[in-house]
């Protein structure tokens, strides 16, 4: 008869067991786009995101650099203790399904007392013990800790994008950061290049000035072109020592030179990047994927303040011994022992429950909306890239031939002058406009590299990797930067 009570608890428990409260997840619609504006083609799976990183970036050099940055990097680092951090939050949710057990011991003695607890007992002088234990669980009938267990999951899912993303920006940043450094290097040889020239025609101006065919005027004319040329030289050997620094920090060093042999036009652009199907993009950016999961994770708040307003039911049990006097301790009378359920609700709370309710459904609504605000910036990201694309390809055609032609216009001036058939004016005009063309070529050719890391990563490249691939294919072996 004892175990009625507890044994209509369980059935109780068992009946309302379907009586899950709260709104079931369901992910946000997000009106994809058919094809990426800026696709040359027509859309097809296959994408370029589909290849791990060191296929696409191919140079040794920067392979390796990307290799220390993702042992090394600190940014990378916070984001795995991050990854950490929610993965345990999610045990400790988890946990909540299971019954809580725990145990008792106690030894007291004193006046009209028992076990610290002031009992009248005639002024008489007792010692007591306890030892038992107890065990608490809470049955979930509305889905509280269902939901709490959905929201956590849903918060380590998204850290793990999270991390995920800070990988991919890491891995393109380095490389990012390596072109930028070979286009310093680039135009450091081109400046070097110009300061040659101008002195060649420094020496030319000098030599008819000394033979009396030419005025001061050409003289200083020249001299003031090559000083202000050679001005940008410690100039860029500025922003190259920044760039290397730069570098440096992402691979998870301190400041200094990167040691590196190869050339920015030794860098090979594919000449096809498919970017793949915009609808495929939603389940490959770690960004879009980790603003799904806040989604999830607020859904289930919206049923955690849902369930709050129907009562939790739970049950306790308690199997042990407690003796006093101490001599009864292993006596069979001096067995304790229970079996109980609980049920405790709210009646009046001023409406907070209301208004946590609202506020979780307000929360989710925010979620949803910055989800699908990612996604629309993500469709974005990729059609900037594939425009800029395809404009840097029909750009650098024409600053080739603006180069070229002003090549020869130095060539043509310089021996039309030579021949006294030109003044001055027209050798350094054409020197004066190649340096900048040349320049601006550097400048196109950087551009048409970067703006390749900038779609694998707008189009969330090696979504298929494990975590443990990201460190490039096992025959690799990691260099060291240069000290």
């Amino acid at each position: 008869m004892r175990s009625i009570p507890l044994t209509l608890a369980l059935g109780a428990a068992v009946m309302l067991g379907g009586c899950v409260v709260g709104p079931k997840y369901k992910s946000p619609a997000v009106n994809s786009p058919p094809a990426f504006r800026g696709q040359e083609d027509a859309a097809q799976p296959a994408s370029i995101a589909d290849l791990p990183w060191w296929e696409v970036f191919q140079d040794q050099t920067l392979q390796g650099l990307v290799r220390i940055a993702i042992a090394n990097n600190y940014d990378l680092r916070i984001a795995v203790r991050r990854v950490e951090q929610a993965r345990e939050l999610s045990v400790q949710a988890r946990s909540e399904y299971y019954p809580g057990a725990g145990y008792e011991v106690g030894v007291s003695g004193g006046k009209n007392e028992e076990l610290g607890t002031p009992t009248p007992n005639n002024g008489k002088t007792t010692a007591a013990a306890i030892l038992g234990l107890g065990a608490t669980w809470e049955l979930d009938l509305w889905g509280r800790i269902r939901h709490m267990n959905e929201s956590a999951l849903a918060a380590y899912l998204a850290s793990d994008y999270a991390r995920r993303g800070v990988i991919l920006s890491l891995t393109t940043g380095v490389a990012q950061a390596y072109y930028e450094l070979l286009e310093l290097d680039l135009r450091l040889d081109i400046a070097r290049r110009t300061v040659e020239a101008f002195r060649g025609s420094l020496g030319i101006f000098q030599q008819r000035l000394e033979g009396g065919t030419a005025s001061r005027l050409e003289t200083t004319r020249a001299e003031g072109a090559l000083a202000s040329t050679a001005a940008e030289i410690p100039e860029i050997e500025r922003q190259i020592a920044l760039k290397e620094n730069e570098l440096r920090i992402l691979l998870g060093s301190n400041p200094g030179p990167i040691e590196r042999h190869a050339l920015l036009l030794d860098q090979t652009v594919p000449p096809g990047v498919p970017a793949g199907l915009p609808s495929a993009l939603l389940e490959r950016r770690p960004d879009v994927l980790q603003a799904e999961q806040a989604v999830r994770s607020a859904n289930a708040q919206i049923g955690i303040a849902q369930a709050a307003f129907f009562p939790t039911i739970g049950l306790t049990a308690l199997l042990g011994r407690m003796s006093s006097p101490l001599d009864d301790m292993l006596a069979g009378r001096m067995n304790v022992w229970s079996l109980a359920a609980n049920m405790t609700g709210p009646l009046y709370a001023g409406g907070s429950l209301r208004s946590k309710k609202r506020q979780a459904i307000a929360a989710w609504e925010q979620a949803r909306l910055e989800f699908q605000q990612t996604a629309m910036n993500a469709f974005r990201d990729v059609s900037n890239a594939l425009i800029t694309r395809q404009r840097l390809e029909a750009i650098r055609v024409e600053q080739q031939r603006a180069v070229e032609a002003y090549k020869e216009a130095v060539t043509v001036s310089t021996q039309r002058y030579q021949a006294g058939k030109s003044s001055y004016f027209e050798v350094l005009e054409a020197e004066q406009q190649l340096y900048p063309a040349e320049n601006a070529l550097a400048l196109t050719e950087l551009n048409r590299r970067i703006v390749i890391v900038q779609l694998y990563q707008a189009l969330g490249g090696g979504w298929n990797l494990k975590n443990a691939e990201w460190s490039g294919p096992p025959s690799a072996t990691p260099a060291a930067p240069s000290k």
